[in-house]
């Protein structure tokens, strides 16, 4: 395989968590995130690491909300081995497609302070 795109992205948990409310939450994240995040000691670091994980996305993807792209056309998934996973839907599915994405790799970490992710498409 091949990389198509690599993303990165670090967030400032403190101003991150200064800026998350109900509406942020619901306009950035699906169900099933808010659910882990929420369930979380600290949510506003799971939040900010998948916010970082979208926008690192994004990066891979070459696109982003000017191309149609929308927060929850990336979901970050907790998988039951504990790695994390990223499902795309519509716009960035169909732009993965476009260019024969085939596998998705995310790597997220956050020290309380910063929030980082990587995110590698092959194809």
């Amino acid at each position: 395989m091949r990389i198509i795109g690599v993303g990165i992205d670090i967030v400032d948990i403190g101003i991150f968590k200064s800026r998350l409310d109900d509406g942020m939450i619901t306009e950035l994240f699906l169900p099933g995130e808010i659910e882990y995040c929420s369930s979380r000691a600290r949510p506003w670091e799971s939040y900010a690491a998948r916010f970082a994980a979208k926008e690192a996305s994004f990066k891979a993807l070459g696109v982003g909300l000017s191309s149609g792209l929308r927060w929850k056309s990336v979901e970050i998934i907790k998988e039951e081995s504990g790695a994390v996973s990223v499902k795309l839907n519509g716009k960035a599915l169909e732009h993965a497609g476009n260019l024969k994405v085939k596998q998705i790799r995310l790597s997220i970490s956050h020290s309380g302070v910063n929030a980082i992710a990587v995110v590698t498409m092959e194809g």
